[in-house]
């Protein structure tokens, strides 16, 4: 990714053992994403990891409101969750997600997961903000 860092955004309402940015719910992240309700806003080029089941805005209605936004749809979205639901997987790669990840299926740990990440953001050309 010619030496950019690219910042990765966990969208999920159970706690984990992380460094990455971290949002409870939706809302929050799109605060995060677009810098409002006095946050600064994050900079591309973004990859998302997004629960299905969150309060207050789920995660398929996120990145709903994240293909309708110029400067986030180009985002990159893998859904991690527990849905086996096929419905929740269809909805997800109408809404144009790079990959529908079933945790209990993945096989890795979280840090094995963000380490995947960080290879596939070395590898692959994602736009600028």
């Amino acid at each position: 990714m010619s030496g950019r860092e690219v910042t990765i955004l966990l969208v999920e309402d159970d706690d984990g053992d992380n460094k990455l940015i971290r949002a409870i719910d939706g809302v929050e992240a799109l605060e995060m994403l677009r810098g409002t309700n006095g946050r600064e806003p994050i900079r591309g080029p973004l990859i998302l990891l997004v629960d299905i089941n969150m309060p207050r805005m789920d995660g398929l209605t996120l990145v709903g409101h994240l293909r309708e936004d110029e400067h986030l749809k180009s985002a990159v979205v893998f859904i991690l969750t527990t849905s086996k639901h096929e419905s929740d997987m269809h909805t997800a790669y109408d809404l144009n997600v790079a990959g529908y990840i079933i945790k209990e299926y993945a096989g890795v740990d979280f840090l094995d997961l963000i380490h995947l990440l960080g290879g596939y953001s070395r590898i692959v050309e994602l736009p600028k903000d």
